[in-house]
């Protein structure tokens, strides 16, 4: 049976554009863009799991908006639920502590990297439908 692994992502928009973060060498999925954020621990809810992320990730803070997207996805290494949501930057710059590089994007500009499949769905609406 596929573990099952329950992570968020946060769509953070400073303005206009959307923070793209790409994985590293070493990691499941190398290079590959995501949107940054992690696992969500048990006794957290996603929000506090995000918040936490982001902080410990990024050394930034967010404010937490709407739910941009659920997602399950099945990997050889497991089954990624992704929820990601709106997130406004409130403090700090974002740094590189876990990915190599980090982009910020237009949401039309967005399908133009290499996504993990995970975050493609995402993707898509931010690129598509949402208007913020």
């Amino acid at each position: 049976m596929m573990k099952n692994i329950y992570v968020v992502g946060a769509v953070i928009i400073n303005d206009g554009k959307i923070l793209c973060a790409q994985r590293g060498p070493n990691k499941s999925l190398p290079y590959k863009w995501e949107f940054p954020g992690g696992k969500i621990e048990n006794d957290e809810t996603p929000q506090e799991a995000l918040q936490r992320e982001i902080q410990e990730e990024m050394h930034c803070q967010i404010e937490i908006g709407e739910k941009v997207e659920y997602t399950a996805y099945e990997y050889d290494f497991g089954i990624v639920h992704l929820t990601t949501y709106i997130c406004k930057l409130n403090d700090g710059k974002p740094q590189l502590t876990e990915h190599v590089n980090i982009k910020w994007l237009e949401p039309n500009e967005l399908e133009s990297l290499d996504w993990a499949p995970a975050d493609i769905p995402a993707i898509k609406r931010l690129a598509h439908e949402l208007v913020f």
